[in-house]
């Protein structure tokens, strides 16, 4: 009975029997820290030459107001232990000029959106990494920086020769580079249009002269085809196909549900700037399910934004996304999800990626631990009697959803998440369902009973909690345990 869903009401977060693992669940990071627009990569770690790690690159949802924040902050893990994530510190700011003078009156950094971070390798053998901020201020809004170690600190490497306040180059919006095997540099960016270019590798900022930026790479939400980009744009490369990931505008009445922007897509191509061929879905973080008459409904945040990418670690392929929490959408998390990737190499050739599944796993693919205690905030099936509305920046529930918390002190030293209590599940009416999928029950001892055991916040109201496995509706196969 491998991969069996535990699904009950009312629960605000679990009851810390046992000391908590290491964080290898879905969220991936703390569940006070909120990495948006996840960009993964493997580098060597400087400090241990030989051994790799995976790092987040990605905005900071620290202004709880709006989107992002003032700072980029990377988190990294060990890839023979994705669950000892690491907190290596703020890797940029945009405070000074290009003379050390504030670059705003209040002497706060400017807006840092959806940013990404390639490497280039010199002949010398020194490797240098390139960040792209996503800069929102006019003026900066192509704004590089560089640093020797993929941990930064990063400084600004495109002022212009004359203005001390201004950046010179031509990514965007959700701007992505990619370095091709040839040492070929390409850049990718746009909102609601997709632009695509040969960057000059001697700037890593402009493109490279005599070329042009190819506007409409795939076609957008508001033309004919079934791309329909939107933002996020993201380059991989596995085997001699270019995969371009990116958030995808559904259409409306698509999966069932209203259109959304809370999907990644993929499409591919046999050159980095196409002609690319639609491939499909790899993760919709609605966590959409399919009703007993026939309807779909979201299981979980019904809308919103979602941005990330694709990357493979020990064999195993992820795709890296975030999801959105509370009532609004200014505190979205890292989530994973395994993936399966199929290329047929040669001209033409297909690339199949299957489509991720919005569970609590993360990392630990093979169920969570049935032995473990885990904080409420990692559900990932909240329902009330009512289907949930988005309504843009809102949210609407008429049950449980998940609340978000905050850690204010040095990342460093933070209690684990059970102490803290982070992220209850509020709002419990009656008729909600909070879900944890999947619990793996061939740990369970083939005779005696297993104990569950909650940590609820009474409110003085009278009620009783179920709880079930496989489903919460025994019409489909639900157990009451």
């Amino acid at each position: 009975m491998k991969h069996i869903s535990l699904l009950f009401v009312s629960v605000l977060s679990l009851f810390m029997a046992m000391p908590s693992k290491a964080q290898s669940y879905n969220p991936i990071l703390p569940l006070w820290e909120y990495i948006p627009d996840g960009e993964p990569y493997v580098f060597e770690d400087p400090d241990n030459p030989g051994k790799f790690r995976v790092y987040l690159y990605g905005s900071h949802d620290m202004l709880k107001r709006e989107y992002c924040g003032l700072d980029q902050v990377v988190w990294s893990a060990p890839v023979e232990d994705l669950g000892k994530w690491r907190y290596d510190g703020v890797i940029f700011q945009s405070r000074l000029d290009a003379q050390g003078k504030p670059l705003n009156p209040n002497g706060e950094g400017d807006l840092l959106y959806a940013p990404d971070v390639t490497m280039v390798t010199g002949a010398d053998g020194k490797k240098i990494y390139y960040l792209y901020p996503n800069n929102q201020r006019e003026g900066r809004k192509t704004m590089v920086a560089t640093s020797n170690r993929p941990d930064g600190p990063f400084e600004v490497c495109n002022w212009h020769p004359t203005n001390p306040r201004v950046t010179v180059g031509v990514l965007g919006f959700d701007p992505a580079v990619f370095v091709d095997d040839d040492g070929k540099v390409y850049g990718y960016w746009g909102f609601e249009t997709s632009y695509g270019g040969e960057m000059d590798p001697s700037t890593m900022a402009s493109l490279l002269p005599g070329t042009e930026a190819v506007k409409d790479m795939v076609s957008s939400r508001k033309q004919e085809g079934d791309f329909r980009f939107f933002e996020a744009s993201s380059m991989r490369k596995i085997k001699d196909k270019y995969v371009f990931v990116y958030s995808r505008w559904t259409k409306p009445g698509e999966f069932g549900l209203e259109d959304t922007n809370y999907t990644l897509a993929y499409a591919y191509s046999d050159q980095p700037l196409g002609p690319f061929v639609y491939g499909g879905t790899i993760i919709d973080a609605r966590g959409r399910e399919q009703q007993p008459d026939g309807t779909v409904r979201p299981t979980a945040t019904p809308g919103g934004n979602t941005h990330g990418s694709i990357l493979e670690i020990g064999g195993q392929w992820y795709v890296f996304y975030h999801r959105q929490i509370g009532t609004d959408e200014f505190a979205r998390q890292a989530m994973v999800a395994p993936i399966t990737v199929e290329v047929t190499e040669g001209p033409g050739g297909k690339v199949v990626i299957s489509e991720g599944e919005l569970t609590s796993e993360g990392f630990q693919t093979a169920g969570l631990d049935l032995f473990q205690s885990y904080p409420a905030g990692i559900a990932s099936h909240y329902t009330g009697p009512k289907v949930s509305v988005h309504q843009y920046p809102n949210k609407l529930y008429s049950g449980s959803y998940i609340k978000p918390t905050y850690f204010e002190g040095d990342p460093t030293k933070a209690p684990s998440d059970l102490v803290l209590r982070s992220n209850p599940v509020v709002n419990n009416t009656s008729g909600s369902v909070i879900g944890y999928t999947y619990f793996n029950f061939d740990q369970a001892p083939s005779k005696g009973k297993v104990s569950f055991e909650l940590c609820m916040l009474p409110s003085g109201i009278e009620g009783s909690v179920a709880i079930m496995a496989v489903s919460p509706d025994i019409s489909r196969g639900g157990i009451l345990l």
